[in-house]
């Protein structure tokens, strides 16, 4: 069976986002679906002007969207999602795929149903957060706004108009149910890892401690994406604190994104303590987390992180390596506390330089070490991608009246 995913944005760029559509695009091949992708214009304004009309990433094909010529304000939205729609309709007529899977935002599932329905195709839409709830942490609007609101409004009216839905998390699924939608056409399919791909971490990578200039440590870190609701600025805010007790301590910060400038500012004050990497090639990334000895989640408090699960902490279980993460919604549906890792209040620099240090405390190694072992097993036997893709097989199998062979035998 073909499957045509139509995605916001998708590799070469790095992003949580990107991270998840490969796991669930190698496992859905291993299972015995062939998917095609189709981006919409926003990766262009991200990634520049596509190559050609079909480009090879990571072993799939991405059909592009151009990106639509400039429009009366307020008008930009609904050229892009008809330049998706047209891009998808041609996509459809080359591929013959049996499903389209569209992911939000909701500027993909609109054109996703309106080919899907004048090409007589089941449809389904994955909601992996509210397009209106980020918008907010970026600033261009607020929870009271028209704006907000209309959002809303469309993200439900997609729902209703999908042929099934699919959630990453209860917290966006609960939601859902709370205006009304059915609860028999809600799913989740969760954030997951790949463990062959990210296999426990047994030893430090000494050279490139060495090159980074790391030092006896201990070293605090973050791999990702620098926005403001990661909150990286508390864990700026806290390592006074830690360097309190630690005095050879530093900050590795690996990555990149809007926070990034004002990250470096507030970083300048701590004495060349807090060092930046900018983005890492994605085989690259293992290296990195080898050199941190406390990896650091200290994401805000607000609707968007309290319904919305990160893929990384489940990264950092699967290569047992140690962590502390703010007692927001996302992290508490993946984090048991005190068992697979450690919480803090969430927005108070103070907890977290406690829990920080807590963590890092010799006389509490063994402690500290006996929480990776379970997070290491709630991952393999739980948030594995090719458990999370078997949970989209059955409803494939009811939209398209056809059977898919082989799958109920993997033991996913």
């Amino acid at each position: 069976m073909r499957v045509l995913h139509v995605l916001d944005h998708s590799a070469p760029l790095q992003s949580g986002y990107v991270s998840r559509t490969l796991g669930i695009l190698r496992a859905q091949a291993a299972l015995g679906i062939e998917p095609v992708a189709l981006t919409s214009p926003r990766h262009g304004a991200e990634a520049g002007p596509p190559t050609a009309r079909v480009e090879r990433e990571a072993g799939f094909d991405f059909h592009r969207t151009p990106t639509p010529a400039r429009t009366l304000p307020g008008l930009g939205f609904r050229a892009e999602m008809a330049a998706t729609a047209r891009r998808l309709e041609a996509a459809v007529e080359e591929t013959r795929p049996a499903l389209l899977h569209a992911h939000s935002p909701v500027l993909n599932a609109f054109p996703a149903q309106a080919v899907a329905r004048r090409m007589a195709i089941p449809m389904v839409y994955e909601i992996r957060a509210f397009w209106e709830d980020a918008a907010v942490d970026r600033g261009t609007t607020t929870e009271d706004s028209f704006r907000y609101r209309l959002t809303r409004a469309m993200e439900t009216r997609a729902v209703r108009r999908a042929g099934h839905v699919f959630t990453i998390c209860d917290g966006l699924r609960d939601d859902l149910l709370s205006r009304g939608i059915d609860p028999d056409r809600v799913d989740l399919a969760p954030n997951a890892i790949e463990p062959a791909r990210l296999p426990p971490v047994t030893a430090k990578d000494a050279d490139l401690a060495r090159s980074l200039g790391l030092g006896p440590g201990p070293v605090l870190g973050f791999v990702g994406s620098f926005y403001h609701y990661e909150g990286l600025h508390l864990l700026l805010d806290a390592f006074p604190a830690i360097r309190n007790r630690w005095p050879d301590a530093r900050v590795l910060l690996v990555g990149g994104g809007p926070e990034e400038e004002a990250l470096r500012e507030k970083a300048a004050a701590l004495g060349g303590a807090v060092m930046f990497t900018g983005r890492v090639p994605p085989e690259q990334v293992r290296r990195y987390y080898s050199v941190v000895d406390l990896l650091v989640y200290p994401r805000l408090r607000m609707r968007l992180t309290d319904l919305v699960t990160p893929l990384k902490p489940l990264e950092a279980m699967a290569m047992a390596r140690r962590f502390v993460a703010s007692d927001v919604g996302g992290h508490r549906e993946l984090v048991e506390d005190g068992v697979t890792g450690r919480l803090f209040a969430a927005d108070d620099a103070g907890a977290l330089a406690r829990t920080a240090l807590a963590a890092l405390d010799p006389a509490r190694e063994a402690e500290n070490a006996a929480l990776t072992a379970p997070a290491l097993d709630f991952v393999r036997e739980t948030r594995s991608w090719s458990a999370v893709a078997a949970r989209y097989l059955p409803v494939y199998e009811r939209l398209t009246g056809r059977r898919i062979e082989g799958w109920r035998d993997t033991g996913t």
